[in-house]
């Protein structure tokens, strides 16, 4: 018993577990033949409730193989009545027994009995250890999750672009700033105008005046593309976002011209020492080794114990929901044909126990999350004031080239790990606790979304919105709080005082000076993205005649253009984020210098 809990059973590693509890591929079973886990509707893995309960909300099946081409459920019933060979083919990837195509769509989809689409994808394989080779965990993914090999080019064009547009801030940083500037505003009034272009067309185009919530949710986004309403709401984000950069410039341009001065000084910073622009590495390698701690936990203490099953209703009133049940004798009990409970299922849960081990395993999942989400926010404050205390060595240094420390990186780190590790590991439990908090709020309101109670939506939506407020303060308070740990050594709680203090006494200029530069920044990484979006859409798009050989087949273009769009921002990000900590360094030795 004791082996049972310390170590989990193999086979929950190695093989992945379809709704019923059962092992897909395992030999000796039924599923033999089926070594691969199809999700019905794998975008509900989004969600954030997944980190205390670690399973995917929706429906998982083993199949032997998956989609080879699209289909949705309505096509199908229609299809069916030429030939039933659509059928067989829809039907293996629907639960086991069901054989009712005629059965409405409302209620198969409520009843989970079928995915409402099947879209072409190949198994994603992960081989396990050698002497295990048998054992597989494959998943059915999208095809264009295959295709992201030449979104890696992008992505190193990026990395480039936001590398040279870095460098060239340290010699042209006023008139860099401003064609950023009239360079986002131009983007955004072409943006602007072929949205009204497209939207004009799709007036006479049947079917576009579908709202999208009517749609859904769908994987395919040519999809939304084909309604007026979504060229409408791009067409009032551009709209709104070229308002308010405009007021900017009209009413802040004094401000502008300080915030670009101050750019300017972060620049000569940075090209002093260039080595800060790739500290962000060594940040994503703890956030790495972070992210792989957690989940070997989480899928060790996940994977102890026996099988559990639960009773889910699509009626919410139905009194046995998620009380335990046996999938084998479910159906000879009253549960089923019980008039509040029709289409009730005996579906697997999760892994558990009757011992205290097993009933405090949800209480192991929440520690283990709160030391994750610790260790990232220490990751994270040990760069920031790594940072800080680098770029202060340049502000108080009255002769730069003699007065900085021959390697200002590594001293500035060496002092935070030797003096202000338990500062920072303070401020990052802090922070850490409400986000802790956070999580725990999602997932009491998925639990409660099925109860018909204004009160408790009401409070609960408050509750949400004042701990995403006190997130955003206690970031805040953080970053300045670890700038001031960096330039006196003082310990959190002081350093966390005298910050905010500073900050009250500069109250104006940190409202709209820091803000102003803020958003020059967003500004450039908007520019970055953008402007490698564009030129990704014209690659994929095969629009640029010089490399169309170059261009692989893809299913969908719109993945892989998406990828190189957020990676793109990403990337620009990760440099941007050195150069405004450097900005906000110098912005608190600015005031602190004034005061003084």
């Amino acid at each position: 018993c004791n082996k049972d809990i310390s170590t989990p059973a193999l086979p929950k590693v190695l093989y992945p577990t379809d709704s019923y509890g059962q092992f897909c591929g395992q030999k000796g079973t039924s599923n033999a033949k089926k070594p691969i886990l199809f999700y019905f509707n794998i975008l509900k893995c989004a969600n954030p409730t997944i980190l205390i309960n670690l399973q995917c909300p929706t429906t998982q099946m083993c199949v032997s193989q998956c989609p080879d081409k699209f289909a949705t459920y309505t096509e199908m019933q229609l299809q069916h009545k030429l030939g039933k060979s659509y059928w067989d083919y829809y039907r293996q990837f629907c639960k086991p027994g069901f054989n009712n195509p005629d059965k409405p769509v409302s209620q198969v989809l409520r009843d989970e009995d079928c995915p409402s689409m099947i879209i072409p994808s190949r198994p994603c394989k992960h081989p396990t250890t050698q002497h295990c080779m048998s054992g597989k965990r494959l998943l059915c993914m999208l095809n264009p999750l295959y295709s992201l090999q030449p979104a890696d080019r992008g992505l190193l064009i990026s990395l480039a672009v936001s590398l040279v547009f870095i460098l060239l801030l340290r010699f042209t940083a006023g008139l860099l700033l401003w064609t950023t500037i009239i360079s986002v505003v131009l983007l955004l009034a072409y943006g602007m105008w072929y949205c009204s272009v497209v939207w004009s067309q799709l007036r006479h185009t049947p079917g576009s005046d579908v709202a999208i919530a009517e749609v859904g949710l769908q994987t395919d986004l040519q999809v939304y593309l084909q309604l007026r309403q979504t060229w409408i709401v791009f067409l009032v984000s551009l709209g709104v976002t070229e308002a308010s950069i405009l007021a900017m410039l009209i009413f802040l341009r004094r401000r502008v011209r300080v915030s670009i001065a101050l750019l300017r000084e972060a620049s000569k910073a940075i090209g002093h020492i260039m080595s800060t622009l790739f500290f962000p590495v060594v940040t994503f390698l703890l956030l790495t080794l972070c992210i792989s701690c957690w989940a070997v936990t989480a899928v060790y203490l996940a994977s102890s114990g026996e099988a559990i099953y639960k009773v889910t209703s699509p009626d919410v009133s139905c009194p046995y929901t998620n009380s335990t049940c046996n999938p084998e004798t479910f159906n000879r009990t009253n549960i089923s044909t019980s008039a509040l409970c029709l289409g009730s299922q005996c579906l697997f849960a999760f892994y558990g126990g009757e011992t205290s081990y097993h009933r405090h395993l949800p209480l192991l999942q929440l520690s283990n999350l709160l030391v994750f989400l610790w260790l990232v926010n220490f990751s994270l404050a040990l760069e920031q004031c790594t940072l800080a205390g680098t770029f202060a060595s340049y502000y108080w240094a009255k002769r730069k080239h003699q007065d900085i420390p021959a390697c200002p990186l590594f001293s500035s780190f060496s002092r935070a790990v030797r003096y202000h590790t338990g500062s920072l590991a303070f401020g990052a439990l802090i922070l850490s606790v409400v986000q802790l908090l956070r999580i725990i709020l999602e997932f009491l309101e998925q639990k409660l979304k099925g109860l018909d109670n204004s009160l408790s939506r009401f409070l609960m939506c408050c509750l949400k919105c004042c701990f995403w407020c006190l997130d955003k303060f206690i970031r805040y308070m953080n970053h300045n709080a670890y700038i001031m740990v960096a330039i006196y050594g003082q310990n959190f709680c002081t350093s966390a005082r005298e910050a905010f203090f500073l900050l009250m006494r500069n109250v104006v200029r940190v409202a709209v000076l820091d803000r102003v530069t803020d958003f020059l920044l967003f500004l450039g990484k908007v520019l970055i993205a953008g402007g490698v979006g564009v030129f990704a859409f014209f690659f994929f798009t095969r629009k640029i005649p010089v490399i169309q050989e170059e261009v692989p087949n893809l299913n969908y273009y719109w993945v892989p253009l998406l990828t190189v769009v957020t990676g793109a921002y990403l990337i620009a990000h990760g440099f941007f984020s050195v150069y405004a900590m450097c900005v906000d360094t110098l912005f608190l030795c600015f005031c602190e210098y004034k005061s003084d």
